[in-house]
């Protein structure tokens, strides 16, 4: 049994009071733009952008129109609970409160750099929660591996530069320890999960324990998520706004943090 599994008196359940965590500091944009260098799964096609026939119009003005095409599980994006369970809510089906709200930050990135298929423990967790006085409840848990920080090189993100079913037994990648997935879902209740890597499994994972217990209690996941490093351990409010698509599996997303303390210059 990991340690901490029970509830120490000095331990408090994290709030979310949202006038408090939104009325100061900047916003971050925690989100990978969507183009034709976007990661996708090595199964995955990619996105893929159809320019229209933009420009200035016989009446005067100035017209565009655009065509996109897209995996839902690709770049910054959703995976609802009904990616890996058949009773799981569909990415229209989320409570829209369980997609923003405090957020708390767990640093493994010396853990990962030494370990490039690390899988985060409740260990882990637990002592985000010592080092902090509260539990990890009510919360939106984002796990930061330093894997964002790769963004852009396919190589060294994935593991792998090659494409098609062959390649997946190549990723390498960290992630969310199945057991952990399951101490999450038994002994806390957090709104959602995200991580800035490919998958909230690691990239050796075959059977995809994480998603399992996640998705079978209507945890939704966030994958792909940018600029974790900007995040301090806690106090930011995050809303993670996916697509709205009807009996989805999941879906691009568009996640941005606010900062706690006063507003920078230029900001809102």
């Amino acid at each position: 049994m990991p340690v901490g599994v029970g509830s120490p008196a000095s331990v408090g359940t994290m709030g979310d009071d949202v006038a408090r965590t939104v009325g100061g500091g900047r916003w971050i944009d925690l989100t990978h733009a969507f183009d034709s260098t976007t990661i996708y799964w090595p199964t995955e096609r990619g996105f893929t952008f159809e320019p229209g026939r933009n420009g200035p119009t016989p009446k005067g003005y100035y017209y565009a129109a655009n065509r996109f095409e897209t995996a839902e599980h690709g770049g910054t994006h959703l995976d609802a609970p009904r990616h890996f369970s058949a009773t799981g809510q569909t990415a229209d089906a989320i409570p829209p409160a369980r997609l923003v709200g405090e957020a708390a930050v767990v640093d493994v990135t010396e853990r990962c750099a030494a370990d490039a298929d690390y899988e985060i423990t409740a260990d882990d967790l637990v002592a985000w929660e010592t080092a902090h006085g509260r539990q990890l409840g009510d919360v939106i848990l984002l796990l930061r591996t330093g894997w964002g920080r790769r963004w852009g090189d396919r190589g060294r993100y994935l593991g792998t530069e090659r494409m098609g079913p062959d390649a997946v037994a190549e990723l390498h990648f960290p992630g969310l320890a199945p057991e952990a997935a399951e101490w999450l879902v038994k002994h806390r209740r957090v709104k959602a999960v995200g991580i800035d890597t490919a998958s909230i499994d690691h990239g050796p994972s075959t059977h995809f324990g994480s998603h399992v217990a996640l998705c079978g209690a209507n945890v939704p996941v966030f994958e792909n998520v940018a600029a974790l490093d900007e995040l301090p351990a806690s106090g930011t409010f995050v809303a993670a706004l996916p697509m709205k698509i009807a009996g989805g599996s999941g879906g691009p997303l568009r996640i941005v943090a606010r900062l706690p303390g006063p507003a920078g210059p230029g900001s809102p």
